[in-house]
């Protein structure tokens, strides 16, 4: 029987290979190496004794007894062949971060539940879990716990593309714009959607590759139905300001959903760009527009008014009209002069 190979480093063998007194002498047919590197002694078919050395040992494996390969039940192995050495030892296992336990998964939405079915009962609802974590702690801008919780759904469900984009997400708020991208792609290529592309551009132009991500947000994938192409005009006008194209940045905002309602994150945008051009007054209305619709604060629109108008908002009682700015463009809202339109956005 073959003996079993191994792909650790062979020790030395004495340069007269199986001749005792040394010397080497031509190399015959049966001498050939073996795909071990390990030189044959004889057909290799047989006996074990048959390959013995005047010694009394196997004249292949200088210091190793004849009974070393197998014994009479045919499972004994020698300590250096028994392939124990072969194997890395195993990493210890990763501590999971805690999971609160009013957190039941239940809270994701059915698509992810229907992506993690593909997993056991169990760990579907530890992912489960810790996707929850993922959002709730990127919602309290607590980011390293966010990592804990998604690197943990990454290793028991690393080929659900939730889990790699919640793992995505989180390095993209951490400005690790390179493991981001990767994570993105792994998405893409799990789900077949280019719901991510925005922030794939983004992401190129986190790492200095501006022409990459010109290219990317031209790309045919740019014009899929999923991709928020409010969303990738804010990143390709950001991308020509960084360039110093300021003219082209403002071009690149004037999409039809600049004028819909909702999209304060576009107005925005368009806001500051007229702004950093000195058109204030147009800058002034649509700064209005975006505080008006962004409700949560998620912009520093009030705030940009204020520096223009020079005004301070105040908390009013309910039925209270307010004279600052949000209670201005309120008013002009209602007497319809919403300020100056952008060209190509009706």
């Amino acid at each position: 029987m073959p003996e079993p190979q191994d792909d650790r480093p062979r020790r030395p063998r004495p340069s007269g290979g199986s001749r005792p007194d040394g010397q080497r002498g031509p190399r015959g047919r049966d001498e050939r190496p073996r795909r071990g590197g390990e030189p044959r002694e004889g057909s290799g078919r047989g006996r074990p004794e048959d390959r013995r050395g005047d010694d009394g040992r196997q004249s292949g494996r200088p210091g190793r007894p004849v009974g070393g390969v197998r014994g009479a039940s045919g499972r004994e192995r020698s300590s250096d062949r028994s392939g124990l050495g072969d194997r890395p030892p195993r990493k210890p296992r990763v501590p999971e971060p805690p999971l609160p336990e009013d957190v039941t998964g239940a809270e994701l939405d059915r698509s992810v539940h229907q992506q993690l079915r593909t997993l056991t009962k169990e760990n579907a609802e530890g992912v489960a879990r810790h996707l929850v974590m993922v959002a709730a702690t990127l919602a309290a801008d607590e980011l390293e716990l966010a990592l804990a919780h998604a690197q943990t759904a990454v290793r028991r469900a690393g080929r659900v593309a939730a889990a790699r984009e919640a793992l995505g997400m989180v390095t993209y708020r951490l400005g690790d714009f390179g493991q981001a991208l990767g994570e993105f792609r792994t998405v893409r290529r799990l789900s077949g959607s280019h719901h991510l592309l925005p922030l794939m551009v983004d992401c190129e132009r986190g790492l200095g590759r501006h022409d990459r991500a010109l290219e990317l947000a031209t790309s045919p994938d740019a014009r899929a139905p999923e991709v928020d192409q409010a969303e990738l005009a804010i990143v390709v006008s950001g991308i020509r300001r960084d360039l110093g194209q300021v003219d082209a940045a403002l071009l690149a905002l004037q999409v039809p959903a600049l004028k819909r309602a909702g999209s304060y994150r576009l107005q925005y945008a368009y806001a500051d760009v007229l702004s950093e051009l000195g058109r204030t007054e147009e800058a002034r209305a649509w700064f209005a527009k975006a505080a008006l619709a962004d409700v949560d604060g998620e912009t520093d629109a009030v705030e940009r008014l204020e520096e223009i108008d020079g005004t301070v908002v105040t908390d009013l009682g309910d039925g209270d009209e307010g004279t600052g700015p949000v209670g201005q463009a309120e008013a002009e809202g209602q007497d319809g002069s919403s300020g100056s339109a952008a060209p190509g956005a009706r």
